[in-house]
């Protein structure tokens, strides 16, 4: 079996006008395979991950929308897994029943990243949104076998620069998974003040200087409470914030 990516290129190759020959000479690959992947396969079943893969398609190297793929890495790292083992590799992103908004909002990036089919199977407590593709891994390069807590976690160059052109995309999939927006009650001298507050919790060092990077991106001021725990809660970094993230639906 051919490596998908070459079936991908020869598809592509074939639909902007070339020859069937010349697409088989630029791959190097039998005229008869390319005939068959080309012209035989009905055009619907040519509408595969495969060509929406902006990693994998040759005359495209950035997501048709920035914003929709950095919300879903940013959902990815907060609560989300990258199964590779079966045959055909599953993205699960667990959703709290809390937020359907949540809920809506993951289905519709996963859908404008990649997916053609999106499940949301009803577990205790939560909706785990799950998509088939095999091209799931291509755009998800932080898979790996243990918890992400365990393992490395690094940004590759391309996904550094899409989140660089929009930080608050990614920061409101970080904060849409393992975030919160609460109101914080202080008490002076038998006064009670209440101001908003965003939370981000993370067991991963790597997941938190990410977080920190981005806020850091767009000017918003923040502190580690805890050594797993980062907080935003003054009026301005909050309001900043809000732009960007807002409270769970």
């Amino acid at each position: 079996m051919h490596p998908p990516e070459v079936r991908t290129r020869a598809r592509s190759l074939y639909l902007t006008g070339v020859t069937v020959a010349e697409v088989a000479r630029s791959v190097g690959l039998p005229y008869a395979t390319v005939r068959h992947w080309c012209r035989d396969r009905p055009m619907s079943k040519m509408r595969t991950t495969a060509f929406r893969c902006f990693r994998c398609r040759t005359e495209v190297d950035n997501p048709t929308d920035d914003a929709a793929y950095a919300y879903l890495l940013g959902l990815y790292l907060g609560d989300g897994h990258l199964v590779t083992s079966a045959r055909v590799p599953v993205l699960r992103i667990s959703c709290s029943k809390a937020w359907p908004g949540l809920i809506d909002a993951c289905e519709a990036a996963m859908r404008a990243v990649l997916a053609n089919k999106v499940q949301r199977v009803q577990q205790q407590g939560c909706v785990s949104v799950q998509s088939y593709g095999t091209h799931w891994p291509c755009l998800l390069p932080q898979h790996g076998p243990g918890k992400k807590h365990e393992r490395r976690i690094v940004l590759t160059d391309w996904q550094e620069r899409i989140v660089r052109a929009v930080p608050g995309d990614f920061l409101r999939g970080l904060f849409h998974s393992d975030g919160c927006r609460i109101a914080n009650r202080v008490t002076v001298r038998a006064k009670t003040y209440v101001y908003p507050r965003y939370m981000f919790v993370n067991e991963s060092t790597d997941i938190m200087r990410l977080c920190q990077w981005a806020l850091d991106l767009l000017g918003i001021t923040w502190r580690m409470n805890r050594p797993n725990s980062l907080s935003v809660a003054r009026r301005e970094a909050v309001a900043a914030l809000d732009r960007h993230v807002g409270p769970k639906s």
